[in-house]
């Protein structure tokens, strides 16, 4: 079991706490145990398919989009970006953007560019702590200010920028939009609900996302859970957002606090967690 020194990014529009990554350049390292020190590239062979990222917005980020794995592999010779968000917490009125409200052609997309329209094509929502958002490449999104959320993705950086507000970076200068590549990955598809909708079940796990590049669990738990490892692939990646937890496998132990995750290889066979009072948590690991 593995914990890790987060990884801490200010932006021009609020922070990035990258908690699991494997991103070059950006490679998490072990923070505890026999291990402390390693790379996260040192005890995974190969790329690590997933990055792990606790989001503090405090101005809206910019309208994007991400390419899928081909577009990406293509022009930039890595993954594309399949992610998804949890709500963590919300100011009043903090609202975000995911998807299309209307439809609109390649070139309709431009004119709207063009034109500074392109924000009244968009499907806006009201955010609350527990909303969940899965944003497959090519739905067009964009978080807005006064939000803190829980961030698993595809392992990439690659984001094509659509409107910025015309902000400058934190180098004093426009910071570079993307208006080509972005037509090309968008997915122009229009869906009457972009939000995920799931109910609550304390002290079992809730599905709220399943794709071929992550599964992903709820859980509110007020008392121990254990579960076995066998059908999470090669790892379980717990993520805790409130309250705090032990985790305890056959081999080893360790405590999460809020912001904190934890890389549980599927060998260790079973794990137990064990909250302390209430907690919030995600599982997530890649399918076989």
């Amino acid at each position: 079991m593995y914990k890790f020194q987060p990884i801490l990014k200010t932006l021009v529009w609020g922070t990035e706490s990258w908690v699991l990554s494997g991103w070059p350049g950006d490679e998490s390292v072990v923070a505890e145990g026999p291990e402390a020190g390693k790379k996260i590239t040192d005890i995974y062979e190969g790329q690590f398919p997933l990055l792990i990222k606790f989001i503090d917005s405090n101005r809206d980020l910019s309208i994007q989009v991400h390419p899928d794995d081909e577009m990406a592999a293509r022009l930039h010779g890595c993954k594309g970006k399949t992610e998804m968000w949890y709500v963590i917490g919300a100011k009043p009125g903090a609202h975000l953007y995911s998807g299309l409200r209307e439809q609109i052609t390649p070139e309709g997309y431009e004119e709207l560019v063009r034109n500074g329209d392109f924000m009244s094509v968009l499907a806006s929502y009201e955010v609350n702590p527990g909303d969940v958002f899965f944003l497959p490449a090519g739905r067009i999104h964009g978080l807005g200010g006064g939000v803190y959320l829980a961030e698993i993705q595809e392992t990439s950086d690659i984001t094509y920028r659509i409107y910025d507000y015309g902000r400058l970076g934190l180098d004093g200068k426009p910071r570079k939009l993307h208006i080509e590549e972005a037509k090309q990955a968008i997915d122009y598809r229009v869906l009457p609900d972009y939000q995920t909708h799931y109910e609550h079940c304390a002290n079992k796990p809730v599905n709220i996302a399943a794709c071929k590049h992550f599964s992903t669990d709820l859980l509110e738990l007020t008392e121990p859970l254990s579960r076995g490892l066998d059908d999470c692939g090669e790892f379980l990646i717990v993520i805790c957002m409130e309250g705090s937890v032990a985790l305890e496998t056959p081999g080893d132990k360790c405590a999460l606090i809020p912001g904190e995750c934890a890389l549980v290889p599927s060998d260790e066979k079973s794990l137990k967690i064990i909250p302390s009072g209430e907690a919030k948590l995600l599982t997530t690991f890649v399918p076989r």
